[in-house]
């Protein structure tokens, strides 16, 4: 029986754990479920900082899953931002420690050229990681975007997006426009250079990034998402095929080893 594709899930972190009031990693189950589905053996990466030791995890792993969670810090691609939306920002309590083990994940799958899929947050980071920026906030940037935020309706469909013709999105998916779910307040703005656009909504927000086909051998496979796709795999095959090709990329990715 060959195994499964193993693949290194970057969580989100709590501030109050279910043992202890401490600082404690949280990962939605259904991220676990679809990757099982898809054919993948998840593998929540612990709460590293040392470049050493997330260089390790990377090289054991198959393939690197980005999962969801709260704002990257603006620091990272907006210095000058103004208070007012900086204070929209919704901050990860482990005082930023989370966006630095993310930061050398991406470097990493870079060096190693392991699959990496990102998923809203992980859209995000990835595109500050690769020199890229975002809008803060929503609401206050675009005033006439519709409603990213349905945090009601998580599990159901409740906006449309435009796959790009011929992108890696519309190619797994087999569609040209996907009904996503929507949670998101915060958006990519300027894309980093590598990066292409595979799926926006109808108010122009970037709703998944694929690598540019100039530099698509830098990396085996890469897919993002503002959406969340594993809340919809159970019952929508075109976002469980979105699994599927992740996985089947590192299964291959495996067998190269």
């Amino acid at each position: 029986m060959r195994e499964r594709p193993l693949i290194l899930v970057s969580p989100s972190v709590e501030t109050k754990g279910a043992e202890f009031e401490d600082l404690s990693l949280s990962l939605s189950l259904p991220y676990e479920r679809a990757l099982l589905a898809a054919g993948a053996l998840p593998w929540p990466i612990i709460s590293l900082t040392s470049r050493e030791e997330i260089a390790e995890c990377v090289r054991r792993a198959d393939g690197v899953l980005l999962t969801g969670g709260e704002d990257v810090h603006p620091v990272l691609y907006d210095q000058k931002m103004p208070q007012r939306l900086r204070k929209k920002c919704i901050l990860t309590p482990d005082g930023g420690c989370r966006d630095l083990r993310e930061l050398m994940l991406v470097d990493e799958v870079f060096r190693q050229r392991k699959p990496l899929l990102a998923i809203c947050r992980g859209q995000q980071i990835l595109n500050v990681a690769l020199g890229g920026t975002l809008f803060a906030d929503i609401p206050t940037e675009l005033p006439d975007a519709i409603n990213h935020r349905r945090m009601d309706e998580r599990c159901a469909k409740v906006h449309e997006v435009d796959l790009t013709p011929g992108g890696l999105l519309a190619k797994i998916t087999s569609k040209r426009v996907l009904g996503v779910n929507s949670t998101h307040h915060q958006a990519v703005n300027r894309l980093a250079d590598v990066l292409s656009v595979s799926a926006s909504s109808s108010d122009g927000v970037i709703e998944s990034l694929q690598l540019k086909p100039e530099v698509s051998h830098l990396l085996p496979f890469l897919l993002s998402v503002q959406f969340h796709p594993e809340r919809l795999a159970d019952r929508h095959a075109e976002h469980h095929a979105i699994f599927a090709a992740f996985a089947k990329a590192s299964a291959v990715a495996r067998r190269k080893k």
